[in-house]
């Protein structure tokens, strides 16, 4: 058994990220088996090596381990860019030029009805959809032509061992094509490679056997189980858990000190006592 945490390093760790990491540090225990930190620092405009100093730190506090070299996503770029390349040489991928706004007029037409929504939020209408990688300009984003892919491969399901969800799901193939739409797979001009891909690939390499992560996540395993099969990837199980919450019913946020591990630590509690706070 393989499991990881893979935070962004921008911003501090706060109690919905300690749930995570507790909760897949103590199963990977459980099953005699090996944690990882893997270190999400593709936003080379937001991630910061104090930031990721800082979760180190809060980690080996909270009393965890981990194998060393870990993983930082910024030094395998040409890989996920080397899968990209693969997808459009099979014709699944094409430039997009629309910015957010040109997504939103799109689909301001009274005759649209109200857009659909997806695990990365307005399920884009497919403007740029037939335009060929050839006619790429350094500005676009590449975007996964959904239809086409689903179209390549077969069933496709994952197994979830998390208590909201358990079982064996199978992936509703078409409401992918209209539920999810062409997600990003590139983005325009800095050349960063979206979410999805990086972490299907990353999954695959480091030979994670269970994805431990919150369950605002859930609906973007079938997008993410697509592209594995698509890559010729192991799916690893799926363990989606609550979300820690505060007193108002929202989901934490990094931007929410108030909350933060180091916060806490700062402040004289002990692990223990973030246990308590997080229900573990």
């Amino acid at each position: 058994m393989i499991t990881r945490f893979a935070p962004s390093p921008t911003g501090p760790l706060h109690l919905g990220h300690a749930f995570s990491v507790l909760t897949a540090w103590q199963r990977a225990e459980a099953a005699g088996g090996t944690f990882l930190l893997r270190i999400e620092d593709l936003d080379a405009d937001r991630c910061r090596p104090e930031w990721e100093a800082l979760i180190s730190e809060d980690l080996a506090w909270l009393g965890l381990d981990w194998p060393r070299p870990v993983l930082r996503q910024s030094e395998h770029v040409a890989d996920y860019e080397a899968a990209i390349a693969g997808l459009a040489e099979r014709g699944l991928v094409y430039p997009c030029s629309c910015t957010r706004s040109d997504i939103r007029a799109a689909l301001s037409a009274p005759q649209e009805g109200a857009p659909a929504v997806g695990p990365d939020g307005i399920v884009y209408p497919g403007t740029c959809r037939g335009r060929l990688m050839s006619g790429r300009q350094e500005s676009d984003a590449l975007r996964l032509d959904i239809a086409r892919a689903v179209a390549e491969v077969g069933d496709l399901s994952f197994e979830e061992t998390g208590p909201l969800h358990p079982g064996r799901h199978w992936i509703d193939r078409q409401a992918l094509v209209t539920g999810t739409g062409d997600i990003v797979l590139g983005r325009r001009l800095t050349g960063l490679v979206a979410y999805h891909l990086a972490v299907a690939w990353d999954d695959a390499r480091q030979g994670v056997t269970e994805v431990v992560r919150g369950e605002d996540l859930f609906s973007a395993t079938p997008v993410q189980v697509l592209l594995q099969a698509l890559l010729g990837l192991e799916t690893p199980r799926y363990h989606h858990h609550r979300l820690i919450r505060d007193e108002r019913g929202r989901r934490l946020a990094k931007r929410d000190d108030a909350r933060g591990v180091s916060t806490y630590r700062a402040a004289g509690l002990s692990p223990e006592d973030i246990k308590a706070k997080i229900g573990l």
